[in-house]
């Protein structure tokens, strides 16, 4: 049986993040450099996004590059920075298909100026598309973004736009680079690895953890199926009862 017909599409996650890992591992398995497993990631990026947006998924989030990630080989980075340029172009025609609009959090701004203009024309080019919004995480540290939130919402404290009295759950969410992405139900990690790596740590308070051993490269379409079943097999009680949920 199509495991995509197993699935329940009145109860699919809003929206869907992956910590895309083990590239460098499949590349070595194989007797080549890990840029040969940046390469061959891209069919895996394609395939989890044409089956969340097939699924009727609002809204997926991958972690595409860390602030950690600067600290690799400068040869490495740089191919991976050649790679997002050359993988944006060439994706296009695929996301006006899909109806993809494209999105990136992170600091846009330490990035290669060609990398920035290849972001800026994709969003331009994307930013009616309404099926599903693909959100690269770019540059991304989770704990740097929640410095800046704080950052920005103590400036409009300073400057009396805002009471410390007002300041609740909401008034951070809207400080967020995710301010307008709901919060991530799922959260996918491949490569057997089980850790969040200071991937959206606000935004997966109440996320469902995925980790499955197959590596980046491998993950297809049934693989991204797999994860939504073992979702929605689970009971999501958000500090409740069982009892209650039933109720």
């Amino acid at each position: 049986m199509d495991k995509k017909l197993r699935i329940d599409l009145q109860r699919v996650p809003k929206h869907v993040a992956i910590i895309m890992d083990g590239n460098g591992r499949w590349a070595k398995g194989k007797g080549m450099n890990r840029i040969f497993g940046h390469r061959n990631a891209l069919n895996a990026v394609r395939d989890s996004v044409e089956a969340a947006a097939e699924i009727n998924i609002e809204a997926i989030t991958l972690y595409a590059f860390s602030t950690e990630n600067w600290n690799r080989p400068k040869l490495e980075v740089d191919s991976l920075m050649t790679l997002l340029v050359n993988s944006l172009k060439k994706e296009l025609p695929t996301f006006m298909k899909n109806g993809v609009k494209v999105n990136a959090i992170g600091l846009i701004s330490s990035l290669p100026k060609k990398a920035q203009k290849a972001l800026k024309e994709v969003f331009e080019e994307t930013k009616n598309n309404s099926r599903i919004v693909l959100t690269l995480a770019l540059s991304y540290g989770s704990r740097e973004e929640i410095v800046n939130t704080i950052k920005n919402i103590s400036k409009k404290v300073v400057n009396k736009e805002l009471n410390l009295e007002e300041i609740d759950e909401n008034t951070i969410n809207n400080h967020l680079y995710t301010f307008n992405l709901p919060d991530v139900d799922l959260m996918i990690r491949t490569s057997g690895e089980q850790r969040i790596s200071n991937f959206l740590l606000w935004q997966l308070a109440y996320a469902e953890l995925y980790f499955t051993n197959v590596l980046w490269p491998d993950f297809r379409k049934e693989h991204f199926y797999d994860a939504i079943i073992d979702y929605q097999n689970r009971e999501r009680r958000f500090g409740k009862t069982s009892e209650q949920i039933t109720e």
